[in-house]
């Protein structure tokens, strides 16, 4: 379909999609693998001596959006592995401190010395004076 007859069928200008239909948000995005499917498929069925694009670049394009795609994923899960592990640091630093904190069964204000830390999950909690299951985002002060 050309540019006019997909402008014509939303009502927009300046689009150059396929369609007349536009995708909604949830279903734009796909993963790392089926990007990397749909690229092995095109390299066995592109035939280099007769090439169908008028852009010679496009496969050099999308390989490189591919290695973009993969460098942000690698990236968000550095950073989630290197915040997980700053919270346990934080956590482990807390033994032996006293810290006042929201009592997480009565929402009171309380004030005792962390006396360990375990790990699950969901995160580091702690146990102050006997009480276990503590989080730590519950400690509002350390002295």
């Amino acid at each position: 379909m050309s540019t006019t007859a997909s402008t014509a069928a939303t009502g927009t200008t300046g689009t150059t999609g396929t369609t007349g239909t536009s995708a909604s948000p949830s279903s734009l995005p796909i993963n790392q693998n089926q990007f990397l499917q749909m690229l092995m498929a095109e390299l066995k069925n592109q035939n280099p001596m007769s090439p169908n694009s008028s852009d010679p670049m496009q496969f050099v394009t999308e390989l490189a959006q591919f290695t973009s795609v993969e460098q942000e994923t690698n990236t968000a899960e550095s950073t989630s592995t290197i915040a997980s592990g700053q919270n346990n640091a934080t956590a482990i630093a807390l033994i032996g401190h006293t810290v006042d904190y929201t009592d997480p069964t009565t929402n009171a204000a309380a004030s005792g010395t962390v006396q360990s830390v375990e790990f699950s999950s969901s995160g580091p909690t702690l146990t102050i004076n006997g009480t276990p299951g503590i989080s730590a985002s519950a400690v509002s002060e350390v002295s």
